[in-house]
């Protein structure tokens, strides 16, 4: 059976956050995937975001691809996380409006993956804290072209997931920022930053993580 699609478009500090939303009938828990650096050309339908949502529908969740602030029909302008923070807070507030209160995974690619640490902080801090996260190509130390990333710390749990042959965040970035966390990082090797012909291995990892 075909997933069940709608865009929803909720209000934020800054106007509009669209989201695409795809969902089995009857949801086990919700999927937020944030996408990539939308300075940098990052959007919902980028293809490790829909690798994130094709495989949690799979698993049969409730898979919501917001667009940040100033891509695609979300209004507002980049705020370096912050902002950003925020308004997945509200997206999950509708999800679960429509859902209910089902379990949350909170799963991101590069700029995506350092949004959803600081979201995992803030529903931590609510007694709110998700299931579980998924970082792949995680923003970490000093990206070339952007900034400095100081990336929250996430329970022993998170999955993360580094291309060998990522150059835009090099696997030593991650690295510094795991090991005092001694958060293990499960590394695709000859994987680049979008993990160019390597999309199936981040889903194969992640099944393989469920079926435990």
């Amino acid at each position: 059976m075909r997933p069940y699609e709608q865009t929803l478009r909720v209000t934020g500090r800054a106007g509009t956050i669209e989201t695409k939303v795809e969902s089995p009938p009857e949801p086990r828990g919700i999927a937020l995937i944030c996408h990539p650096h939308p300075l940098f050309g990052g959007t919902s339908e980028n293809k490790v975001v829909h690798t994130l949502a094709s495989t949690f529908i799979r698993l049969g969740y409730a898979a919501l691809r917001p667009d940040f602030r100033g891509v695609g029909g979300s209004e507002g302008l980049h705020d370096e996380g912050r902002g950003e923070t925020d308004d997945m807070l509200l997206v999950l507030d509708e999800a679960r409006h429509i859902f209910g209160e089902l379990p949350v995974v909170l799963a991101g690619f590069s700029f995506g993956a350092y949004v959803q640490t600081r979201v995992a902080e803030s529903l931590a801090d609510s007694g709110q804290p998700a299931q579980r996260l998924i970082l792949v190509g995680t923003a970490a130390g000093h990206v070339e072209g952007a900034r400095q990333y100081s990336t929250r710390a996430v329970p022993k749990d998170t999955l993360v997931i580094h291309g060998s042959a990522d150059t835009t965040v090099p696997l030593a970035n991650v690295l510094a920022w795991a090991e005092p966390l001694e958060l293990p990082v499960v590394v695709i090797p000859g994987a680049d930053h979008f993990f160019h012909r390597r999309l199936h291995l981040i889903r194969d990892v992640i099944l393989r993580a469920w079926s435990h």
